[in-house]
C-alpha cells in the first residue's frame, strides 16, 4: 500500500491535486513531483492542493503547500487549498495563524469569502 497516493487533472483553467493518505517527509517528493508537471500547464491559471483525503501531514507538507503558493504567486497564479480533515486542519490553524492561503470547501469552488473560508 503506498502511503500517498496523487491524482491530478487540467480542466477549465483549473490544475487540480488531490493527495489520499500522508504527507510528509517521506511522500513529499512525490507530491512535488506531480505538482511540478501541473505548474508546467501554461492554461492552468489556478492551482488547486485537495486535502480532503489526507489522513496526516507534518510540517514537510505544510512547507510543500506554502511553496506552492508562493510560486502560484510569483507566475501570477492562484492556489486554493481544499480543507483536510481536522488533524490535517490544525498543522495549518498552528502554523499560520495570519490566513495566509486561500482555503475552500470544495475543489470547484470560486469565492472563498461566499463560502465563509478565508485563512485557516
Amino acid at each position: 500500500m503506498k502511503l500517498l497516493e496523487i491524482a491530478s487533472e487540467l480542466s477549465d483553467g483549473r490544475a487540480r491535486m488531490r493527495l489520499h493518505g500522508e504527507l510528509d517527509l517521506g511522500t513529499v517528493g512525490a507530491a512535488e513531483t506531480a505538482l511540478a508537471e501541473l505548474e508546467r500547464e501554461p492554461d492552468a491559471t489556478t492551482l488547486v492542493i485537495d486535502l480532503r483525503t489526507l489522513r496526516f501531514m507534518d510540517s514537510t507538507g505544510l512547507h510543500f503547500v506554502l511553496g506552492a503558493d508562493a510560486r502560484a504567486r510569483e507566475g501570477g497564479r492562484r492556489l486554493l487549498v481544499v480543507r483536510g480533515p481536522e488533524a490535517v486542519d490544525r498543522v495549518f490553524r498552528l502554523a499560520l495563524p495570519d490566513g495566509r492561503l486561500t482555503f475552500v470547501d470544495h475543489p470547484d469552488d470560486d469565492d472563498p469569502a461566499a463560502a465563509g473560508v478565508s485563512g485557516a
